[in-house]
């Protein structure tokens, strides 16, 4: 009986309608709160060391939410918090280590980012905010592609990836050598659900 019912939650499963493309139409985007699904979202930061590498680090720990309008989509909101303590580099002590280095997480645990303004090109667009770092606030800006709207068995969600680009130097950090690049770029991949 078991086997039987194990075979008919497979037919089922196989049978289920396939989820349809996303759609990259803002207008089909409903409105109100979107918040990140933390489970598919990831913030990767990296950083030239001694001009050998792009040297890459994670963060663990870090929330979004945007507030959405299908009749005004340039009016988007963004806002962004990320714990600065959850830098992953592969090894707990050195993660802890550079959190505390060279992005004074001791003093400064969270950094934030919100939105100042979009800026669409179909799917593309960029999109501008404050973001405070080592407690300091300074305009930063995100190149975005709009992945879609999507309805599926999890949901409706949507879908976005962005990069970006900012100095560590204008936000305090005097720790500059040759062998960790000044520079910090940004790769985001995100998912959305609404509230």
């Amino acid at each position: 009986m078991s086997r039987l019912l194990a075979a008919l939650a497979v037919l089922l499963f196989l049978a289920a309608p396939a989820a349809a493309a996303p759609s990259t139409d803002p207008a089909k985007m409903p409105a109100g709160t979107w918040q990140l699904d933390k489970t598919h979202g990831s913030l990767i930061a990296r950083v030239q060391h001694m001009g050998l590498t792009a040297y890459t680090m994670r963060f663990n720990s870090f929330d979004a939410s945007y507030d959405f309008n299908p009749d005004a989509p340039d009016a988007t909101k963004v806002t962004a918090t990320i714990d600065l303590n959850s830098l992953d580099v592969g090894d707990p002590k050195i993660s802890a280590k550079f959190a505390r280095e060279f992005l004074d997480a001791d003093d400064h645990p969270t950094a934030t980012f919100v939105s100042t303004g979009l800026t669409r090109d179909g799917d593309r667009g960029t999109l501008t905010g404050d973001l405070t770092f080592r407690g300091q606030t300074h305009p930063v800006t995100l190149q975005v592609v709009y992945r879609g709207y999507a309805t599926s068995v999890l949901g409706s969600r949507t879908g976005f990836s962005a990069t970006g680009q900012f100095r560590r130097s204008n936000f305090g950090s005097s720790n500059l050598s040759s062998f960790v690049a000044d520079d910090i770029e940004l790769v985001i991949e995100v998912e959305f659900t609404r509230k």
